[in-house]
């Protein structure tokens, strides 16, 4: 049986000594900003996986993610001196995705923009094809009925 309570705060604890670890033991010249942003535990507490950015360029990234695994035993052997548990987990760690995926969003977002942009551009001093409103009001009928009364007049000749 798994308690994910439990599970979740071995993860946050987990992520905090990562952190701090990193901040204060690590001294590896390829590790760069390193920013830990989240960490998910297995029901079971044997494997954690520890998701981390890097600001940087391709190559800094590459260096970072070596140098983690480089720092890998110590990194754990900390998190099983500072959390407590019978068996510490395995670390695993995966670049985040997350600013990617927001950098494309926010630059989807400015490319919308831009479109719509170009619409209302287009759209000045334009009029409707039509009339401002098609649709027709009740009462508009040429007979004086509305469409209701009319289906309750048709439904009364039989």
């Amino acid at each position: 049986m798994t308690d994910t309570a439990r599970a979740r705060k071995l993860a946050d604890r987990i992520r905090v000594v990562v952190a701090e670890t990193l901040e204060r033991r690590i001294k590896d010249p390829r590790l760069g900003f390193v920013t830990i942003t989240d960490t998910r535990v297995t029901g079971d507490l044997r494997e954690a996986t520890v998701f981390y950015t890097v600001f940087g360029d391709e190559t800094e990234r590459a260096a970072s993610a070596a140098a983690l695994e480089s720092a890998k035993g110590v990194l754990r052997s900390e998190v099983g001196r500072q959390t407590g548990v019978r068996f510490t987990p395995s670390l695993t760690f995966v670049a985040d995705a997350i600013p990617d995926t927001a950098r494309h969003l926010d630059d989807l977002l400015v490319k919308a923009r831009q479109q719509d942009a170009e619409v209302r551009s287009v759209a000045v001093g334009k009029t409707y094809a039509g009339e401002a409103d098609p649709y027709r009001k009740p009462g508009e009928d040429d007979d004086g009925l509305a469409d209701d009364d009319a289906d309750l007049d048709d439904a009364g000749d039989e």
